[in-house]
């Protein structure tokens, strides 16, 4: 006897480790949380070029709550390498599973988008892709130097994976010289195995002050989430830990829980308590730091990118 299985438009599931997991509250949100829905012309513009080019957003992928007001200013956060991510981190809402091939075309392709959006500064990002030798590493350089072909006045961040055993990895990609280079540490050290299992604090910690040996001038960056069920005096010294590998730039954000399976809020810190985390960053020695119920390591990265800038010419006395 033969079964056959209509496998013909079926969908899998967008998180399919989370399947199994028991619901979790999800807390309502208080007022400074809440935005505005996107429906403004320049908002369907962007998404047409988005849409155009083939491209991948994380702005979409992730469910950022800032998609209006960035989308509305022609900011794009391009997810670079796929949709599919082959990580399960218990607080993200990108689609887990087997990646696809990656596409030869997606460098121009995204040089092309910042072209016709006209950006000043591009964030680029993308899925841990630990089914490649050398996790995507090559294809980062491709899109940064694609980019920079046709828009050299464009300024380039990237933010990127791990690459965790993946050696010589991180190397390619510095030497694409990226004017920023952002890691997400996303929580303190004792939350790593219930909410990023796959990666490890301090090789996420040794990858930015890597980056700062192989290119002293060329800036970092790092943001975590809050509302986790972190402690303060954690958060404090992941500040330190940050500051001895020299990184530049702070993002402190609220986390957001996308779904009953995922991680769940433990609670909603208060508009205050970000600003009290900005007053001591600022004074453990970061150039910049943004922290804020919405901030997102992409929300305003433009002006950011010239705020640091400013920073330092005003540190080394050039200002």
């Amino acid at each position: 006897m033969v079964t056959l299985l209509d496998t013909v438009g079926t969908k899998s599931p967008r998180h399919p480790e989370k399947a199994k997991r028991p619901d979790t509250e999800m807390l309502r949100k208080p007022d400074w949380i809440r935005v505005k829905a996107p429906g403004s012309a320049v908002y369907r513009e962007t998404q047409q070029i988005v849409r155009e080019n083939n491209l991948v957003t994380v702005c979409e992928e992730a469910g950022c709550p800032n998609i209006g007001e960035c989308w509305s200013k022609k900011h794009a956060t391009m997810m670079i390498m796929g949709e599919i991510c082959t990580r399960a981190c218990a607080f993200c809402n990108v689609r887990t599973g087997l990646p696809t091939a990656l596409d030869p075309h997606e460098p121009e392709n995204v040089a092309k988008a910042v072209e016709k959006l006209g950006l000043e500064h591009v964030v680029i990002t993308s899925v841990d892709r630990d089914d490649l030798a050398d996790g995507g590493a090559q294809h980062f350089a491709d899109v940064i130097r694609a980019i920079r072909a046709r828009n050299p006045r464009t300024t380039i961040e990237i933010l990127t994976p791990d690459f965790l055993r993946k050696p010589g990895a991180l190397e390619s990609v510095v030497a694409a010289k990226p004017d920023v280079f952002n890691h997400n540490l996303e929580t303190v050290p004792s939350k790593y195995l219930t909410v990023r299992p796959g990666a490890r604090y301090f090789h996420s910690i040794r990858l930015l002050q890597r980056v700062k040996e192989l290119d002293p001038q060329m800036f970092t960056k790092s943001g975590i989430m809050v509302g986790l069920g972190e402690e303060r005096n954690e958060v404090l010294q992941l500040m330190d830990d940050l500051r001895v590998a020299d990184v530049d730039f702070l993002t402190i954000g609220q986390y957001l829980q996308p779904t009953r399976k995922h991680h769940k809020v433990e609670r909603f810190v208060t508009p205050e308590e970000f600003k009290s985390f900005a007053t001591v960053a600022k004074t453990k020695g970061f150039l910049l730091v943004s922290s804020s119920p919405l901030t997102r390591s992409s929300h305003h990265a433009g002006e950011d990118f010239a705020a640091l800038r400013k920073a330092r010419q005003e540190k080394l006395g050039l200002a």
